[in-house]
């Protein structure tokens, strides 16, 4: 159906444009010489124009993209524009012609170009009369041009030279420097097939040298938020430092706690890197709206700037709602945040925020209303204070000018209900220090990680657990104390928006239960053969988790994404399983998205084995947890609409798979990890999904099929032969109920969340 581009809805004398060709260019420059036909007559996306011609009506365009017509004249523009390009890229003799084959209302497009010979740099000479300005351009030029001998001609490489030229005398205290000062001069001596470049850097028009200018005092106003200052506004007044005066509108900042991000220092040369370092600094602060950084020029014959940086902050306060729905044949479940902040609520630009989460499941094929189908409830209520310096109780050095650092203390409780069967309440406190070592390399470091939970059994699961020997759920679901500290560092994360070639990677590192151990050895205190502490067990481990993807630029808006994220527990010494709320589970929106989450594994583990219908309901949820977790994604990102009700919609299609593990035998079979069985044990998905981008945020629709199942044995694990059979899909639906009740099997998941899953 997306294969065939219809003509029928044009005029007799229309032809759709359905092939464009360009011949005879070299392969650096193929794709870019195809990015100079006009738009108008590529050829359409075959879903655009499927989604035109079957979603609007005649005349009206709302959806999709209209036909690309042939046109002439547009043919012969184009024409013009890739023989301009392959000039600017060093073939001066370069032709181009073009060719129209029409058939059946479908028109091909072919560009046939002879490109010449190609010609190179030969030999740089320079015209600088102000010598202080030349020995810094030669001084540096190594480090950024294009223009040596023997390199292809290219005329961009000529603008990239001006553009540097331009910044670096910027650079050095050359206010009044302009672009235009920079006039290279090419003799491309036709015959010879090379371009003899003199670069010259002429002198202002007065006649005199470049001036050199260094900074006098700044002046920074901050406007109200609404950038509106009213005649009877007084504002708030401060001199920091005997350089810095503040004119505050808003009545919100204190003046020192923000100084410290300001680059522009009293009797420095004027640099300009100095001055947008200020710029991104107050942003990366999250509290300024708009910054804008200028400098007038004193009266004195001194060649002083005095900085102007004129602000207009964020609203101080503002709410967010955020929320993800999953489905499946018989697992229902919705999750709402609200989310609210209060940025400088002490006027240094600290960020305050309440968090408040919510969410529910249900099961479908209990009976009843909808109180009755609750599967389970989780609620959380969390609170932060986020401070831009590093609060420690001794001194360093000031890392504002790699980034802004930060101390984020924060509590949380939550409380997590199966229905009538397990009550969970959880208390946490931690303490995180930020740092930015460069643009893409981000640290952090939480030394004090102390979670306390209270585990309330039912009286019908302890009994059943007792009885089944599990003493892994019951150590794993009583009361505990955790205490850990952890590290993570993570590379390129301010490149994820972009659509550039690159690897992200994030790495997390955790220690626990060490300080609780060397205190329940003071008090030598023991309940049930384990150590407590203020009368509850505490867990001793290690757990390291990674996030790794290479991200591919394939032109235009498409990008391929590979994906892998490994992660690995240990528990030792106070017990031999991890706490719960560190134990690792798969699926979900962001991992194998065929699976829900918590609901694949570990390893070959099958429900089925539980010994009844009531132990699979009780520990619904709570089983499918693992110390190893292996997910790996490929995905493949497209657009699809520039408009779609207002949104720019995106697809993806996408293969997951991965599992988890046990690291110890638990009691559940199949769940123990097995090398020699790791392909048996491994779930592949597969899977499609759309993206409605609204400039703010992402909404994410993906349906995922399961391919792979690894809770099945030999040729059975290969669920894929039931996608197109109806009879086999409704045979293994009906084992599965059997052996499995109350559970449901569906070979289809559709994940529904806000934001990109990577």
């Amino acid at each position: 159906m997306l294969g065939c581009r219809s003509t029928k809805r044009l005029k007799e004398n229309e032809s759709l444009v359905t092939k464009l060709t360009v011949n005879g260019i070299d392969d650096r420059f193929s794709e870019q010489a195809k990015s100079y036909v006009s738009l108008d007559i590529r050829p359409n996306s075959p879903f655009n124009l499927w989604v035109y011609n079957n979603f609007n009506k005649k005349g009206k365009k709302k959806l999709g993209e209209p036909p690309h017509l042939l046109d002439s004249s547009l043919v012969e523009a184009s024409r013009k524009q890739i023989e301009g390009f392959l000039n600017i890229k060093g073939f001066l003799n370069a032709k181009v012609s073009s060719d129209i084959k029409i058939k059946d209302k479908k028109a091909e497009i072919t560009y046939n170009t002879n490109a010449g010979t190609e010609f190179k740099f030969r030999n740089l000479t320079f015209d600088i009369p102000d010598s202080a300005v030349k020995a810094i351009y030669l001084a540096n030029r190594e480090t950024f041009t294009h223009i040596d001998s023997g390199a292809r001609y290219d005329a961009d490489s000529l603008s990239y030279e001006r553009e540097k030229i331009h910044t670096l005398m910027k650079q050095n205290g050359y206010y009044d420097f302009v672009r235009q000062y920079v006039r290279p001069t090419v003799d491309t001596n036709f015959n010879k097939g090379v371009a003899d470049v003199k670069l010259g850097i002429i002198n202002p028009p007065n006649g005199g040298k470049h001036q050199v200018y260094t900074l006098a005092n700044t002046i920074i106003r901050i406007q109200p938020s609404s950038n509106i200052i009213l005649s009877e506004m007084v504002p708030d007044t401060m001199v920091v430092d005997s350089q810095y005066k503040f004119y505050d509108y808003s009545h919100f900042f204190k003046p020192k706690k923000i100084t410290p991000y300001i680059f522009l220092k009293e009797g420095e040369q004027y640099d300009i890197d100095k001055a947008e370092l200020t710029t991104q600094r107050f942003f990366d602060l999250n509290v300024f709206r708009n910054v804008n950084i200028d400098f007038r020029k004193l009266a004195d014959s001194t060649n002083r700037l005095l900085g102007l940086i004129d602000i207009i902050p964020l609203k101080k306060k503002s709410n967010r709602i955020d929320g993800e729905f999953t489905f499946n044949s018989s697992i229902t479940g919705v999750n709402l945040g609200l989310t609210y902040q209060n940025r400088n609520i002490f006027g240094g630009a600290e960020l305050f925020e309440v968090k408040l989460r919510g969410g529910l499941q249900f099961d479908k094929n209990k009976t009843g209303n909808l109180a009755d189908r609750l599967l389970s409830r989780d609620y959380q209520i969390g609170v932060s204070l986020t401070i831009p310096k590093l609060l420690l109780p001794f001194e360093i050095p000031s890392l504002g000018k790699n980034g802004v650092p930060r101390t984020r203390i924060s509590t949380s409780f939550q409380t997590y209900k199966l229905t009538d069967t397990y009550l969970r309440k959880s208390l946490g406190t931690n303490i995180t220090y930020e740092w930015v070592e460069t643009k893409y390399k981000l640290h952090s470091l939480t030394p004090v990680n102390i979670q306390y939970s209270q585990g309330d059994i039912s009286p019908i699961l302890q009994k059943q657990l007792q009885d089944q020997g599990d003493a892994f759920f019951v150590a794993t679901l009583r009361s505990q104390l955790i205490s850990s500290s952890y590290y993570n560092y993570t590379l390129n994360l301010a490149k994820l928006n972009s659509l550039g070639n690159f690897i992200f990677f994030s790495g997390n590192a955790e220690l626990g239960g060490n300080t609780a151990a060397m205190l329940a050895n003071i008090s030598k205190k023991e309940k049930d053969g384990s150590k407590v502490l203020f009368g509850v067990p505490y867990y001793q481990f290690a757990k390291a988790i990674a996030d790794v993807r290479f991200y591919k630029f394939l032109g235009g808006e498409k990008q391929f994404i590979a994906r892998i994220n490994p992660g690995i527990g240990y528990a030792y010494g106070n017990g031999q399983t991890l706490p719960f709320d560190k134990q690792f589970f798969a699926g979900g929106s962001s991992g194998v998205r065929a699976w829900q989450a918590r609901t694949l594994g570990p390893g070959n583990y099958n429900r089925a084995s539980l010994p009844s219908d009531s132990a699979r309901n009780n520990l619904r949820n709570l089983d499918q947890v693992g110390d190893i977790k292996f997910e790996g994604n490929l995905e493949y990102r497209f657009k699809l609409l520039d408009n779609f009700i207002g949104a720019k919609l995106k697809g993806a299609a996408f293969v997951d798979f991965g599992n988890i593990w046990q690291l110890r035998d638990n009691g559940l079979e199949g769940s123990t990890i097995k090398l020699n069985k790791l392909f048996q044990q491994t779930a592949i998905g597969t899977g499609f999904g759309l993206r409605f981008d609204v400039s703010f945020f992402v909404f994410r629709l993906d349906a995922g099929f399961k391919f792979k199942d690894p809770q099945f044995t030999g040729s059975d694990q290969y669920v894929v032969k039931y996608w197109f059979d109806k009879a086999g899909k409704k045979v293994i639906k009906d084992r599965y109920a059997f052996n499995n009740s109350p559970d449901k099997y569906s070979l289809t998941q559709i994940q529904f969340g806000v934001g990109l899953p990577f």
